[in-house]
């Protein structure tokens, strides 16, 4: 993250700041990891601790299914039901100490306020359009684009149609870019497959000097309690910081490609604790003469993959649809299906866009996923007759 200022701030922090009406503005700290994490300043027009009232808290834990998983696994996110309401929509699908991961498909924008208390969220739009509207200021997003929204962020999500779709992580460690594309001073580097100008932060918005019942919906340790204020939450005067929500669309990422197949970790996005965020973009394919451009076969030890299907036509796999998961659990051998490797020899490039996760601790499967699941994915490598036919047909 860099260094962002927007509105009215005092010219030293912690001291006086008055309104043109000679009124207090009052100073916020908005961070995490104590007083040792990226943090902002913000300036509220009202003291932004006026609780009304506080309801009884809901569970919102996802039911588990699976505890233990080592079964290849395919949901079918297409058959995630979709709901009016915006937090109802989130359906987890996999989930462990680290984070949760799943798809949203809200049908109406929010009405209310909403504050994840202790999980930075990730918000990648499949499809649909709306705008961001938080308490530092708008982001309008689109397709392709990733939200990044810090935990305490306070937000509300407006949406432009009812076909919105989110693929959802929650994470309970900071999501960051990954430290290896950054130097000591916290900059991007020149070999990084995207940049500064690629990271869209808030617009400012003009504050809401309001008073009433505003209510926010906080969630933490899977429970969503309801809160009423006083005033309403978006009364920034200004903010300044290193702490706050953007988005960066998957188009702007820059593939790293080679003679040969490149691994996964040069389409790593983001990282957290226990793990990373790739994305799988439109490039060119490996250019040795001999190159195969379809994944060698693999199995990463000590780590689940998942993989989102967002857009385009998948050369390492049969019968894929978008909005697909696919989990590979680690220690588990896999690869292409049968005929996708041959298939792959020659081709120039792929317009292919999907999200990778790749968590460090294994994955539980909820009761959601078992819902929309594709039971015939964990045999879908057996070479057999269709397959045949299949490879024939591509020829």
């Amino acid at each position: 993250m860099r260094y962002h200022q927007s509105g009215n701030i005092p010219q030293k922090r912690h001291t006086i700041f008055k309104s043109p009406e000679d009124k207090f503005y009052y100073e916020q700290l908005f961070g995490t990891e104590g007083f040792h994490g990226i943090s902002s300043l913000l300036y509220h027009i009202h003291r932004p601790t006026q609780i009304k009232s506080i309801g009884e808290p809901k569970d919102v834990a996802p039911k588990i299914a699976v505890e233990k998983n080592v079964t290849p696994r395919m949901f079918k996110g297409m058959n995630v039901t979709p709901e009016d309401d915006f937090m109802d929509s989130r359906k987890f699908l996999m989930v462990n100490n680290d984070l949760k991961m799943g798809l949203s498909k809200p049908r109406k924008s929010m009405d209310y306020f909403y504050k994840n208390a202790e999980c930075d969220e990730l918000l990648y739009a499949h499809s649909g359009s709306g705008i961001l509207k938080t308490f530092v200021g708008n982001l309008e997003f689109s397709v392709g684009d990733y939200l990044i929204i810090p935990r305490g962020t306070i937000y509300q999500v407006e949406l432009y149609s009812d076909d919105t779709v989110f693929f959802v992580v929650e994470s309970h460690s900071p999501i960051y870019t990954p430290k290896r594309y950054r130097n000591e001073f916290g900059q991007l580097l020149e070999h990084s497959p995207f940049c500064e100008r690629d990271i869209i932060t808030p617009t400012f918005v003009e504050p809401k000097d309001e008073k009433g019942e505003f209510l926010i919906k906080v969630k933490k340790e899977n429970q969503i309690t309801d809160f009423i204020y006083a005033t309403h939450p978006f009364d920034v005067v200004g903010w300044d910081g290193y702490f706050y929500p953007y988005k960066f669309n998957i188009k702007n990422f820059e593939p790293i490609t080679g003679r040969i197949h490149q691994p996964p970790p040069v389409h790593q996005t983001f990282e957290a604790h226990n793990f990373v965020v790739c994305s799988f973009c439109a490039r060119m394919y490996d250019y040795h003469p001999q190159a195969i451009p379809a994944p060698y076969n693999h199995s990463n030890i000590d780590s689940d993959e998942v993989l989102f299907y967002t857009e385009g036509d998948f050369m390492s796999r049969n019968h894929i649809d978008l909005m697909d998961f696919t989990l590979h659990p680690g220690g588990i051998v896999h690869g292409p299906h049968p005929g996708a490797m041959e298939r792959s020899i020659g081709k120039k490039f792929t317009e292919e866009y999907a999200v990778m996760v790749d968590p460090f601790r294994p994955l539980k499967i909820t009761e959601e996923a078992l819902k929309v699941e594709d039971t015939s994915y964990k045999t879908s490598w057996l070479e057999n007759e269709d397959n045949h036919l299949e490879d024939r047909s591509q020829e």
